[in-house]
């Protein structure tokens, strides 16, 4: 009998030890997201966030190399192709007697930039009126010229086209690339001629071809 009852006491001792080390084992192993109510993180998750962050490193300014955007866009206009805007180039307007009495504009590209005058006409005007809006007479021309380093375009104005005394008188010329240029420079006259249905040359690379006549 005592060795019935032995026999029995050490299989429920060994049962417990069994399941005790199961137990164990169970809250030792890693949890089932399913079971805590946590989603674990998925591959599509972790990529949109390094897609988000790269687009956020592009909009705070940082280019793709991990330049920032002050040394990617300082000056740097020089691929070819680029139509000249007025805020790319410097003007600068003189007064040339001869052989016919006309102003000079001189264009040239700003430091570090390359662009091309792909607009044969520059767009001249005196005031905010119609009336001062220069008229372009075809002289000259080469389409398109390329600006950079030294190299320079002209045209040529001639700021009354009229007999008599009529006309208003202006200190400054508003010069731009195009009509539909957003940043058109005012430049200085080098005095206050009277103007009166002005005219004005396309752009070439040769002083002589953008004396103005009427034709």
């Amino acid at each position: 009998m005592r060795s019935r009852l032995a026999t029995r006491s050490a299989r429920l001792v060994l049962a417990a030890a069994v399941v005790t080390a199961l137990a164990a084992t169970t809250a030792c192993g890693p949890e089932d997201p399913s079971e805590t109510g946590a989603a674990a993180p998925s591959a599509s998750t972790s990529s949109s966030a390094s897609a988000s962050a790269s687009a956020e490193g592009t909009e705070s300014g940082e280019s793709s190399d991990g330049k920032g955007e002050a040394e990617a866009t300082a000056g740097d206009k020089s691929g070819y192709g680029q139509s000249c805007g007025t805020n790319d180039l410097d003007f600068t307007v003189t007064w040339e007697a001869q052989p016919i009495s006309h102003y000079l504009v001189t264009a040239k590209a700003k430091s570090g930039i390359t662009c091309y005058l792909d607009v044969n006409t520059p767009s001249v005007s005196f005031g905010s009126g119609a009336d001062g809006v220069a008229s372009p007479v075809g002289q000259g021309g080469e389409d398109p010229i390329k600006l950079s380093g030294s190299s320079v375009a002209y045209a040529g104005i001639n700021v009354k086209t009229t007999e008599g005394e009529g006309g208003k008188q202006f200190e400054n010329v508003i010069i731009a690339t195009s009509e539909d240029d957003p940043n058109p420079a005012e430049v200085e006259l080098p005095d206050a001629p009277t103007v009166d249905k002005p005219i004005v040359t396309n752009w070439s690379t040769k002083r002589g071809e953008v004396i103005p006549r009427i034709v």
